[in-house]
């Protein structure tokens, strides 16, 4: 078989052993005695799942997609959350009186506590209850923002940012925790996580459309109250809808904190928004080997599993992209060009790209859909820096927003499905919250990065130098610089091969060994493959 295609994923059992074996005599249970009343079960069947987050009874098709509107919702409110102000930074810096590069701390603060409080988010969800993880933090999201919107200190809101980005950690991992489980099909699971992947996409752009109304008609804290008053309906609901914990086959840790590794999440938890020493980083890693694995925050192994740290190093471009872009042009064409919040959304709006290509990943290897991606981004990102005047938004801004927005968003819905299938179904929310960490985390320093280069080469102009495009450009090509190193990562790092093996190859070391008088009369060796 080519490199570049992969085969129909299999099932369960047909990952196991190829073709479903069907007994001839009687049924062989998992503890090596004969039921003599039952039936012959197919392998698949029988076979233990450890771990497994599939639910006792099915779910009618209602409700599942019921469940996965509501957690588009919270994902869609999460990137609103950091989308709609940008419109506002310019009216809310001048309000607040925020002096240089202040204002990027309002975008930030969130995305940082959001990535520092993820992986505990993601424990949280695994190790006790997804459902209340879920509703308690688009909940508390909701609150916070009322409180936000009626601030009027910049260092207040500052803080407030960063607390509503720890509650918002905590539904990306529940959710994705729940829709493994909700669609254990592999298909149903990879257009389920695909439409959740989407709908953050969706609500990063309609954020700034949503933002720029808000502030042309209203005021900037009712871009906070839209958060409120969407998240309490989502709330309610999913208090109402989203199964209990007793309505999964899965063992629970008992009510304490001891199956949390608090010193290993506190370790990573500080270590992400103060971007720490080394030290303590790998401090972090070397606690987590002295530890059971099961109670670990961040096992060591999990950076093992096929293909999971390039698609880690993946998960650090997209939001870092679409921000860089944000920011850049959002404050450029209302400073510079004197285009109205509303009319500088609207330039924006071409990047609604959406490329509902998860089924792809069933032909082709993701490999190649991820590197794909890498390089039309690449591709658009080249024209950026030249795009330093209003006329040049049709034959640069325009094809770049286009092209780059498809190929981010190629390479962001199939790193998130791989990254899913690399991995045990048991560590989703675990596997969720280091995957939308690295999002975070590289939209957060990357914006840094690139509002520091600007801003110091802007310093070098002298006064006008704001009013110049240099800074800009400089920052374009460091983007560039980035999306090519993730694109050579890829083709260099990432093995295409069939990942979903290691959980089912468990349950295979877990089965008791036939004895010849334990196997049905006239079944030879070859029978039994």
């Amino acid at each position: 078989m080519a490199s570049g295609m992969s085969s129909v994923p299999l099932s369960r059992a047909e990952t196991l052993v190829g073709v479903e074996i069907i007994g001839t005599g009687p049924e062989l249970k998992l503890d090596g005695k004969k039921d003599t009343n039952s039936f012959p079960t197919p392998v698949s069947e029988q076979l233990p799942v450890s771990g497994s987050t599939a639910p006792s009874q099915p779910y009618s098709a209602l409700r599942k997609y019921a469940l996965l509107v509501v957690f588009c919702l919270a994902q869609f409110l999460d990137a609103i959350n950091n989308s709609a102000i940008m419109a506002a930074i310019p009216t809310i810096s001048a309000q607040l009186n925020m002096q240089g590069g202040e204002n990027v701390w309002i975008v930030s603060a969130t995305q940082l506590t959001f990535a520092a409080f993820l992986l505990l988010s993601g424990r949280i969800s695994d190790v006790y209850s997804a459902k209340w993880a879920f509703v308690v933090g688009i909940a508390f999201l909701g609150i916070v923002s009322v409180i936000m919107g009626l601030v009027r200190d910049k260092i207040a809101l500052f803080a407030l940012r960063a607390i509503s980005g720890a509650f918002a950690s905590l539904t990306i991992p529940s959710a994705l925790n729940l829709i493994v489980r909700v669609f254990p099909d592999p298909l149903e699971q990879s257009r389920a996580v695909a439409t959740f992947g989407a709908s953050g996409s969706i609500g990063n752009i309609l954020g700034l459309f949503i933002g720029a109304i808000i502030v042309q008609f209203a005021s900037w804290p009712w871009v906070f109250y839209f958060v409120t008053i969407a998240a309490t309906p989502v709330a309610i609901i999913g208090a109402t809808l989203i199964p209990g914990d007793d309505e999964f086959e899965m063992k629970r840790k008992k009510s304490n904190m001891k199956g949390l590794d608090l010193i290993g999440v506190s370790l990573l938890t500080f270590l992400v928004p103060m971007i720490l020493s080394v030290l303590l980083f790998a401090g972090f890693f070397y606690y987590e080997t002295l530890i059971p694995e099961e109670n670990a925050a961040l096992p060591p192994k999990t950076w093992f599993y096929p293909n999971f740290a390039v698609l880690i190093g993946v998960a650090l471009m997209p939001y870092f992209w679409w921000t860089t872009l944000f920011l850049i042009f959002t404050n450029y064409w209302q400073d510079i060009f004197g285009w109205s919040a509303i009319v500088s959304v609207e330039h924006h709006m071409v990047a609604i790209v959406l490329t509902f290509t998860a089924p792809l990943s069933r032909v082709i290897n993701p490999k190649w859909l991820i590197f794909t991606g890498a390089c039309l981004a690449s591709a658009a990102t080249i024209l950026l820096p030249f795009a330093s005047t209003p006329n040049t938004y049709w034959p640069l801004v325009f094809p770049a927003f286009v092209v780059g927005s498809a190929g981010i968003q190629l390479a962001y819905t199939h790193s998130n499905v791989a990254i899913f299938r690399s991995t045990p179904s048991r560590m989703a929310g675990t596997v969720g919250a280091i995957f939308n960490s690295a999002l975070q985390l590289g939209s957060a320093v990357g914006s840094a990065a690139v509002t520091s280069i600007s801003a110091s080469i802007e310093n070098k102009a002298g006064p006008d130098g704001v009013r110049q495009y240099t800074g800009r450009a400089d920052a374009f090509y460091f983007l560039l610089a980035i999306i090519a190193i993730e694109a050579l990562s890829v083709l260099v790092f990432y093995k295409p091969r069939r990942v979903e093996l290691e959980e089912e190859n468990e349950d295979v070391n877990s089965l008791p060994a036939l004895t010849n008088q334990e196997q049905p009369e006239g079944t030879n060796n070859d029978e039994k493959v």
